[in-house]
């Protein structure tokens, strides 16, 4: 089985989160995971295919927005807000607010 790396809290970059988070498709991973904790990777619908996905997926990863738990053949995302908040204090709120705003604005 492959061995998913996650950075640990103190190596987690603000270039890097900020890049993972200024695509609209990985900001929306993030924010749905705000809102629902683990879920699977199946529970995040996004108008792209699996691999595409599961390319966004793997960039939060490496950035150390999320972290994946393999599950057999599953793969479980969770948001590290506390990870985030302990690296970068208030940045993550305002991003999730402004997602939910702009989410609701094309809709």
């Amino acid at each position: 089985m492959k061995i998913l790396h996650h950075p640990q809290v103190e190596d987690i970059e603000l270039s890097s989160v900020l890049y993972a988070l200024s695509d609209p498709i990985r900001l929306g991973i993030v924010a749905e995971a705000a809102r629902s904790g683990e879920q699977p990777c199946s529970h995040f619908r996004t108008p792209v295919v699996k691999s595409t996905r599961s390319h966004h997926i793997r960039t939060l990863r490496e950035a150390g927005v999320i972290r994946v738990r393999v599950q057999g053949t599953q793969h479980f995302l969770t948001l590290r807000s506390e990870d985030l908040e302990a690296r970068f204090p208030g940045l993550l709120q305002p991003l999730l607010q402004a997602a939910a705003q702009s989410s609701t604005d094309h809709s």
